[in-house]
């Protein structure tokens, strides 16, 4: 269903979106988007953090034992892993 109506920029630079499209997507007051500048204007979509179940450290590690049977790296050795993956990533 497409809808099209007409809206004001504001002094302060914000946008009222319709109380019909409001409601019809369930979004309430504070409701926050990601806007995106395409080729033809403006895209807003709503933004939906991601949401991951709790989890240990416990429970990280053991899932990591999974997939890695070398021997157990050094704070070291980490360190210097991540320092060259960002440098790699500069470059």
């Amino acid at each position: 269903m497409q809808s099209i109506q007409i809206t004001r920029l504001s002094s302060k630079g914000q946008i009222i979106i319709p109380k019909a499209i409001r409601a019809l997507h369930g979004w309430a007051n504070g409701q926050e988007f990601i806007v995106e500048e395409t080729e033809q204007g403006l895209l807003l979509r709503p933004y939906k953090p991601l949401t991951l179940p709790k989890t240990s450290l416990s429970q990280v590690a053991g899932c990591l034992k999974q997939h890695y049977h070398g021997k157990a790296k050094t704070l070291e050795e980490m360190d210097e892993a991540i320092a060259q993956g960002i440098q790699e990533s500069w470059q």
